[in-house]
């Protein structure tokens, strides 16, 4: 189901360029928070989970001491993603690119505390998950609207079964 759901959700962002309809960027918005709620959330679990070692470490340590966070893959999924954004021009492509970047702003935004304190401890990356979490849930109510149309006009519809007199 879900899948049909983006299915149709990719292709009306297809039409909509297409078609240079100005409500492209309000289609746009909602899947890059889609994909962001999701990378942030995944990405606390997995720091929770890491934290109380109940999975083991899977940071890339290019030397003992020394590994590298998961906010600079973000960065470059960033890069990556604005890099697309201006280059392609395939109507196709834009829905992809869009979850892309929402998918690089969750993993660089998760530790958004380490950005303004420039450490790595457990205070300053716990301490702005609240932050973090409002601003994306404020983000994805703001787009809820839009998104929720287009959801209600893509998701797919059961027949009713009528029941037959035997």
């Amino acid at each position: 189901m879900l899948p049909t759901i983006f299915r149709k959700m990719r292709e009306n962002i297809h039409r909509k360029v297409e078609t240079d309809d100005p409500s492209l960027y309000v289609s746009i918005v909602f899947p890059i928070f889609f994909a962001f709620v999701l990378t942030f959330i995944g990405s606390r679990i997995i720091g929770y989970l890491i934290t109380y070692g109940i999975i083991p470490e899977i940071y890339l340590q290019p030397s003992p001491g020394l590994h590298v966070h998961h906010y600079t893959y973000g960065v470059f999924i960033l890069f990556a993603a604005g890099y697309l954004a201006l280059v392609v021009k395939q109507a196709r492509a834009k829905f992809w690119i869009a979850m892309l970047h929402g998918f690089g702003l969750g993993l660089a935004m998760d530790e958004f505390g380490m950005w303004l304190h420039l450490r790595d401890d457990a205070v300053v990356r716990w301490s702005y998950d609240g932050f973090n979490i409002t601003v994306g849930l404020f983000l994805l109510i703001l787009t809820a609207k839009p998104g929720l149309k287009m959801l209600k006009k893509f998701w797919p519809k059961r027949k009713s079964q009528e029941p037959t007199m035997g």
